[in-house]
């Protein structure tokens, strides 16, 4: 029995503590699970972050100061793999949260050096995680997974300083080159950025390539925080754009069209209709396509010929059509090249008035020309072939758009009336002024008129009078020609030559503006009188016209004492009076400061705008320089078949004069108003600096509106500026639906090249002041 109990005691002993045993064991298992799930979490994480640190910590590395005025470059030393990584953040860009495979292939977004690669991060997190998993495989406890922690933790920070050191290295490595370059830019000693060559513009090309089928969630976060900032940048600043209704429709200027303020003026004896009158505010809606608008015809061809649905308008045809002005032709309107006074063509008429006046030279003494009362301006588009530039202004619809013609054609024109204010043009700056039958009755009123073409004039230029007075006797004529001949003598102007153009039967005189003051001074009575001292010559923003004469400049030094020198030799040569002793726009003397600006876009426009952008220069004609400066960038231009209008806004330092004297013209403007050109005129505008400083004065949504009003569809914006203005420009320009061709942007100062499409908005804003 004893035996027995002390068996069955044992044997339950034994059971016991196998039971105890198994779930002691099951304890422990769970408790090295749970040790294995902690030790392969926390590093996995822990590398993360690290991983995205290290790439933010790039980033900020890949910033340094930029001085001056002077913009960005690429560095010609830029490695394949650095190029690929622009083409990463290239992809990252799209601030619409729009898929960017559509986008890519018309943008470049470089925005700074990122050389981490993520993939190869995240790889190596993957094995410190594996490791630490191994390692927890042979430790238990608490404290195993405490050091498990610790160790994973110094590993990411061991990873973190030799991503550091490898980041370091390949910077080093450009100071090993021994070039002088620095973050990407190759500044020379001038200070003047120097663009990569054309073997290098090849690294533009290549940001548009995407990464393949897998993204980066580093991409992917950063393409969503740009895209919501871009919504909530949107609702703030209230881009929310209107189509302009408005009498004019599709042709709306804001200035001439203001229809609320012509019907307050007191008389229109003196054009005063046809004048600037501009809202209060510039309007900020965008001007509606006119009905199957197709991309303009490329120069040369569009001298001949345009589409008639891109200016629907026939009433000048039936009118001039027996004048060789304009014809439709099916599908087209078309310019035989003829005029009023030119009825065979216009080259025979510019060849006519050069044998008249053999001294003319067109296109070497002659080269910048005023057309006023310039019909569809065949006259001014014809003188490209002698190398001459024709500004030609009409007023709006005095005849049916015969300047939005002209600019359809390609042609340089403005739409402007010689009223009661002086044009806005410098004094002493056109080489040669020319009037083909344009009906402006010079001779009223004291000769106001005609003493603003003399006021504008260079002395020893020439006023070339093509009309009928000259060559008609009848008893209206007559009577014009002897007032004419009277006032003409009183201004000291000579008359060198009348001549008779038999195959058009038509005639012209030829005068010519004095050289010195002999004749003023020489005069018995002093009519029209000499202008007073403090009358400036060179004011010309909304200043009234005054009948009196300004005195010739006397001395060498002075400007307008001497001819310019011929043609191309006065494109790069400084002015002969800008003056070594004086301080140019950008703070070296002013014949060196000319030298420099000419240097620094002849760089630019050859390096980057010609071959970074992706802009097809054979389809570009009319060009405006939105803040000119000397003209170095409509210089650097001067090889292509291209015009630019280069305007000096009236804030900046009055340089419009050293523009025309290089052969060059322009004229000043207030962008905080519409320009007196109509919509879709221009097929690139740029701009150096100057909506940054708009934005102090006026709304820049009103700026960008008369851009997009000016612009024509597939045009293209260049802006230089301040970062920050790039970036809201930028966003301005995706709410408009443009593409953005290329950004970049560094420190403090940006690039932008954007294209404007077809888009327009459904929703309408009435413009009262422009409704009928």
């Amino acid at each position: 029995m004893a035996s027995g109990n002390i068996s069955r005691t044992n044997g339950g002993r034994s059971k016991c503590y196998s039971t105890v045993t198994i779930l002691t064991l099951l304890g422990f298992c769970m408790i090295g699970i749970w040790m294995l799930m902690s030790s392969y979490t926390i590093p996995v994480q822990d590398m993360e972050f690290s991983s995205l640190d290290t790439v933010n910590e790039v980033k900020l590395k890949g910033t340094k100061s930029i001085k001056g005025r002077f913009a960005l470059s690429l560095d010609d030393s830029q490695t394949d793999g650095e190029t690929e990584n622009n083409s990463d953040a290239e992809s990252s860009s799209n601030t619409n949260g729009e898929d960017t495979s559509s986008n890519d292939e018309e943008s470049s977004h470089v925005s700074g050096d990122l050389d981490n690669e993520v993939e190869k991060s995240n790889s190596d997190g993957f094995d410190q995680a594996q490791e630490s998993i191994n390692e927890s495989e042979d430790n238990s406890g608490e404290d195993t997974v405490n050091s498990e922690h610790t160790e994973g933790s110094e590993e990411n920070s061991k990873q973190e300083d030799e991503d550091n050191v490898e980041t370091k290295q390949d910077e080093g490595s450009d100071d090993k080159s021994g070039s002088d370059k620095e973050d990407n830019l190759v500044i020379n000693q001038n200070g003047d950025e120097v663009f990569p060559s054309g073997d290098q513009s090849e690294i533009l090309k290549e940001t548009t390539i995407q990464n393949g089928p897998w993204s980066t969630q580093a991409a992917e976060s950063e393409k969503e925080k740009e895209s919501q900032e871009s919504v909530l940048s949107m609702g703030n600043n209230g881009h929310k754009w209107r189509l302009c209704n408005t009498s004019a429709g599709p042709d709306y200027i804001p200035c001439l069209d203001n229809l609320q303020a012509i019907r307050k003026l007191p008389t229109t004896m003196h054009y005063e209709h046809r004048e600037r009158h501009c809202p209060e505010e510039a309007p900020s809606c965008l001007v509606p396509l006119p009905e199957g608008y197709k991309q303009p015809i490329k120069w040369p061809k569009s001298r001949e010929q345009i589409w008639y649905s891109n200016v629907p308008h026939a009433k000048l045809a039936k009118v001039k059509g027996h004048q060789n002005w304009v014809k439709v032709t099916g599908e087209y309107l078309t310019f035989p090249g003829g005029g009023t006074q030119f009825k065979n063509g216009a080259l025979h008429y510019i060849d006519f008035v050069q044998n008249s006046l053999p001294k003319i030279a067109w296109g070497k003494r002659t080269r910048v020309i005023l057309d006023v009362g310039c019909g569809v301006a065949s006259f001014g588009g014809y003188l490209f072939e002698r190398d001459v530039l024709a500004i030609s202004l009409a007023p709006k619809d005095e005849h049916e758009a015969q300047v939005q013609f002209a600019l359809e054609r390609g042609i340089p024109a403005i739409s402007a009336v010689m009223g009661t204010k002086r044009l806005p043009f410098p004094s002493k700056v056109f080489d040669v002024v020319h009037c083909a039958r344009c009906r402006v009755p010079w001779h009223i009123e004291g000769g106001k008129l005609l003493l603003e073409l003399n006021r504008v004039l260079r002395p020893g230029g020439y006023f070339v009078w093509s009309a009928t007075p000259v060559y008609r006797n009848d008893p209206e004529n007559a009577g014009i020609w002897k007032a004419m001949s009277e006032l003409t003598k009183s201004m000291c102007w000579e008359l060198v030559v009348i001549k008779q153009d038999k195959l058009n039967e038509v005639g012209a005189a030829i005068f010519r503006k004095p050289t010195s003051n002999d004749c003023y001074d020489g005069r018995a009575e002093n009519e029209p009188p000499i202008c007073k001292e403090a009358d400036d010559p060179d004011a010309a923003w909304n200043v009234k016209l005054q009948a009196c004469m300004h005195k010739i400049p006397t001395g060498g030094s002075k400007r307008g004492s001497r001819w310019p020198e011929v043609w191309p030799k006065r494109l790069e040569k400084p002015p002969y009076w800008l003056k070594s002793s004086e301080q140019g726009v950008y703070g070296k003397s002013a014949p060196e400061d000319f030298t420099a600006d000419y240097d620094h876009w002849k760089n630019v426009v050859s390096r980057s705008y010609l071959k970074g952008f992706d802009i097809d220069w054979s389809s570009v004609r009319n060009v405006m320089d939105m803040k000119a400066v000397y003209g170095g960038f409509a210089a650097a231009l001067k090889d292509l078949k291209i015009w630019v209008m280069n305007i000096v806004p009236i804030h900046s330092p009055d340089t419009l004069p050293v523009i025309f004297e290089r052969g060059l013209f322009g004229m000043y403007h207030d962008w905080c108003e519409s320009f007196s050109t109509y919509p879709r005129t221009y097929d690139l505008l740029h701009a150096d600096h100057l909506f940054s400083e708009m934005k102090e004065r006026c709304s820049l949504e009103g700026v960008i509106a008369e851009v997009d009003r000016i612009l024509r569809p597939k045009g293209k914006l260049i802006v230089r500026d301040n970062s920050e203005m790039i970036l809201e420009l930028e966003k301005m320009a995706r709410s408009l639906h443009w593409k953005v061709k290329f950004t970049f942007s560094k420190d403090d100062e940006g690039l932008l090249c954007v294209e404007k499409t077809q888009w327009r908005p459904t929703q309408t804003e009435t413009i009262m002041s422009a409704i009928a």
